[in-house]
Parts: structure tokens; C-alpha cells; sequence
């Protein structure tokens, strides 16, 4: 007999998949791995894994969470167990680096990126936009993490040498050309089980840092919060949703061993699609989901189950 493990280090955002698990029926248990400590000289427990580990865990306080997932990870590869968003997807998770390589790697057009380390050296990647508005913003990140848009050299410079600078946790700072979109919103598209699933417009006109989940629109320190009436949602699903690019999407997925993610897109005013985020711990909008009835955490649950009943079929109930 085998389980479910989730492994993660943040409930809030892992209720809404084990809610799903209860009702499915399914046998699972929670590894909340910020931290702990691991026998490699034992055997893993039989099941399946999956992993909702995140780049931005050291914002809750869970500094190494990320670096103990990898040695678990590692550990459960290493004795075959079955193990979904693995060792792989998460090195994708805590660096946009590796998420821009290999995105251009299967065609994918991604934004003029410069990495820097040390606050000179951002002010001199900075030069590589000939005066053109660039942002920065963190390799290790999650939740809009160093997100800032800066029109001209000097501004960065009266950012950089001030208190205000907020130090990547890896210390790695992208300065990134500024993607003008004629529309102030993103698109985010949501794969399970390697396949696409729907995609969903974000409005930015508050900002960068906007999070789908609904413990972010409650209070998330980095999520925008405002006290104005909406005339909108700031979530929204696409209807019939076709573009070229899902296609890329699905193999770079594919190459890297990620079953499950939302990845994120802009648009410039010529059409053309720049790719600038792949996030590996995806969540979803209760409110946009409810609107068009397409559940994302219904869908990576019963994904769960289909490979459960893969591997364990005596553990599964019978699928309906």
C-alpha cells in the first residue's frame, strides 16, 4: 500500500490541495520540510511525492527549507521512488537563471536579462539598456521578490546605495529589460500533469507583486493591498485560449520534470510574447475559477490519484 506525500512549507497554500485529497478519498500525508533531519541510510516509505517547495520560503522564515527539500528530493530519487516536481523542478524554482536557459533553450523569446552580483556591478548591468527603463529583480524569488522598475541609471543608483535595497537572498540581482505592454496586464498559464490547463489574465495595474492566492489578497507582505472599490477582478480566466507558444511551454516542462506549474507571459505592443517567470509551487484564484468552474487543485488532485493508482492501484478507491 502507498500514499500521497505533499511535500511543502507553507499550510496556507497547501489546504486548498489536501481539501481536494479529502474529498478524492485519497490516502496522504504532509512532509513540511523547513526543517528537520534524514537518514540516507534508511529507506524512503512507499508512494508517491510531490513537491510544493518555494523559492520564496525564507520570507515565512524558513531560510534552508528549500536546500533540505533538495537533499530529500535527492534521497527519494535515489531509491526510485515515484517523485513529482523533483530534484529538477525545483533547481527551476529557486533560479530564474536556470528558468531563462531553458526557456530559450526550446524557443521560447525571454526579456534581455543581466545578472549581477554586488551593487556596483547591478549599476554597471544596468548600462547594457542604454538608457531604455530596465527592472531588477531577484533570481531567488517568488511573490514579486526586488521587483522594481526604474526609468534611468541614477534612479537605480539612489535605489542601490540606499536602505531601501533589499538584498537577494542568494545574493543574485537580474536587471531585466522592461517588457511596455499597450494593456496593464500578464497572462499566467496553468499545466497539470505536464498538459496545459487554462490560462488566467492578471491585472498589474497595482504592481508587479501580485500572487493568485487567496492567502495572498488577505494580507501577504507582498501581495497589493488596497482599500479602493474594483472595478475588475484582478483574476481572470481566458477563454479559449490558443497561442504557439503552450506548445514550448509543454516541452520545456517535459525536459525539466515538472508535472505541475504556471508560467507567465507578457506582451508587448507589437504582439510579440516575452516569457519572464516559471513557478513550480503554482496556485490558483478561488474567485476566477469559480466563475468559469475549472478547479486547478481539483485537477493536480485527481492527477494525484491517476498516478496513485498507477503505482498503488490497491491504494486508490475506483476512479469514477
Amino acid at each position: 500500500m502507498g500514499k500521497i506525500y505533499v511535500i511543502h512549507e507553507n499550510s496556507e497554500w497547501t489546504v486548498h490541495l489536501t481539501k481536494r485529497l479529502d474529498e478524492l478519498q485519497l490516502p496522504y500525508e504532509e512532509w513540511h520540510l523547513d526543517k528537520g533531519c534524514i537518514d540516507l541510510s534508511t529507506v524512503p516509505p512507499e508512494g508517491i511525492f510531490f513537491s510544493r517547495m518555494s523559492a520564496s520560503a525564507h520570507t515565512r522564515g524558513h531560510r534552508y527549507a528549500p536546500e533540505y527539500t533538495a537533499a530529500v528530493l535527492h534521497w527519494l530519487e535515489a531509491h526510485g521512488r515515484k517523485v513529482y516536481n523533483g530534484s529538477r523542478a525545483l533547481s527551476l524554482e529557486v533560479s530564474k537563471v536556470l528558468q531563462y536557459l531553458e526557456l530559450e533553450k526550446h524557443g521560447v523569446r525571454t526579456p534581455k536579462t543581466v545578472v549581477a552580483v554586488g551593487r556596483s556591478q547591478i549599476l554597471e548591468a544596468a548600462k547594457a539598456f542604454d538608457g531604455r527603463p530596465f527592472i531588477t529583480k531577484h533570481n531567488r524569488a517568488g511573490k514579486g521578490l526586488g521587483v522594481q522598475l526604474f526609468q534611468s541609471l541614477e534612479a537605480l543608483q539612489g535605489y542601490v546605495e540606499s536602505q531601501a535595497f533589499e538584498e537577494p537572498v542568494d545574493g543574485i540581482t537580474l536587471v531585466q529589460e522592461y517588457i511596455k505592454s499597450p494593456e496593464s496586464y500578464i497572462t499566467r498559464c496553468e499545466f497539470v500533469g505536464g498538459k496545459f490547463v487554462y490560462a488566467v489574465r492578471v491585472d498589474t495595474t497595482e504592481g508587479f507583486q501580485l500572487c493568485p492566492a487567496d492567502a495572498c489578497q488577505i494580507g501577504d507582505l507582498f501581495c497589493p493591498v488596497g482599500e479602493e472599490v474594483e472595478t475588475k477582478p484582478k483574476f481572470q480566466i481566458i477563454n479559449d485560449f490558443q497561442e504557439d507558444v503552450i506548445a514550448n511551454y509543454e516541452n520545456v516542462l517535459a525536459a525539466n520534470g515538472i508535472s505541475v506549474a504556471g508560467i507567465e507571459f507578457i506582451r508587448d505592443a507589437n504582439g510579440i510574447i516575452y516569457t519572464y517567470d516559471i513557478n513550480t509551487n503554482t496556485n490558483y484564484n478561488s474567485d476566477a475559477e469559480a466563475a468559469t468552474g475549472v478547479y486547478g487543485m481539483l485537477e493536480v488532485a485527481k492527477f494525484l490519484q491517476n498516478e496513485l493508482h498507477k503505482y498503488y492501484p490497491n491504494s486508490v478507491p475506483t476512479l469514477s
